[in-house]
């Protein structure tokens, strides 16, 4: 195993069971203590953890932090390729979208057709991605570089966003509560999105189940604004009847769903 891929699978253990240790790490990955240790002090220093005596705890403010997209590309994987896997199915020929400046909405663009497409994006890693698609039409904001996650913020992303309506918005963000909504972990990305939510006929909201019942900083929307929630699996029974409380034209969608 690679050490990339062992420090995703210790982040994706830390962040399901809020606490590991030196001691059952190293037996799970068939390495020293020492080796793990040394693992354990490289995420601390990316913000996922803290180290304890003898293992980490979860780091429960990182969400307060925009992290790196090379961080958080590795998180989640298979979850955000299901969800961007579901997403892609709901984009047509012709059909102008929006693809936020989230992971989901990059693996997303990887796997989009080569087909007659208008993509509006405020992110560096999607535009790049959709290059080498001669068919599909790209738009990119511009404005200020947010160099951890690759996107453009401010007012000249807004201003540029004021000129368009969409068919399709595809959104991701860092929670969703019942009563407070969608919510971001950083101001400037919530301003963005808000305004692509605005300008979208339809909403697409991506979030895999690490981001359900979460709470961040910036509120973004409330559950009002989406049509469409996309998840990697279905709800508890519970939250479900809740949202519908909240928000009953909320169509929810899940990979259970999809492969009936």
């Amino acid at each position: 195993m690679l050490v990339a891929e062992r420090h995703q699978k210790i982040i994706e253990r830390i962040e399901d069971k809020k606490i590991v240790r030196v001691n059952e790490l190293s037996q799970l990955f068939s390495v020293t203590e020492e080796t793990i240790r040394r693992d354990l002090e490289k995420l601390e220093r990316e913000g996922y953890l803290i180290r304890s005596h003898g293992g980490a705890v979860l780091n429960e403010r990182r969400e307060s932090h925009d992290l790196p997209f090379e961080q958080r590309e590795i998180i989640h994987v298979k979850e955000k390729r299901q969800i961007a896997a579901m997403a892609v199915r709901f984009v047509n020929q012709d059909d102008t979208i929006i693809l936020d400046a989230s992971t989901t909405a990059w693996y997303m663009a990887r796997i989009l057709p080569d087909m007659p497409l208008t993509v509006v994006t405020n992110a560096l890693k999607v535009a790049a991605e959709l290059s080498s698609k001669k068919k599909i039409t790209v738009i990119c904001t511009g404005g200020t570089l947010l160099t951890n996650s690759l996107s453009f913020v401010g007012p000249l992303a807004s201003e540029a966003l004021d000129q368009y309506y969409v068919n399709k918005a595809f959104i991701s963000c860092k929670g969703m509560n019942v009563e407070r909504g969608f919510t971001e972990s950083n101001e400037q990305q919530a301003l963005v999105k808000r305004k692509m939510l605005e300008i979208s006929d339809q909403t697409f909201m991506m979030l895999d189940n690490s981001k359900i019942n979460v709470q961040t900083f910036s509120k973004l929307a409330s559950l009002e604004v989406a049509n469409f929630l996309i998840t990697n699996q279905a709800l508890p029974v519970e939250l479900e009847a809740k949202i519908k409380d909240h928000h009953s034209g909320l169509q929810m969608i899940n990979s259970s769903q999809m492969n009936h």
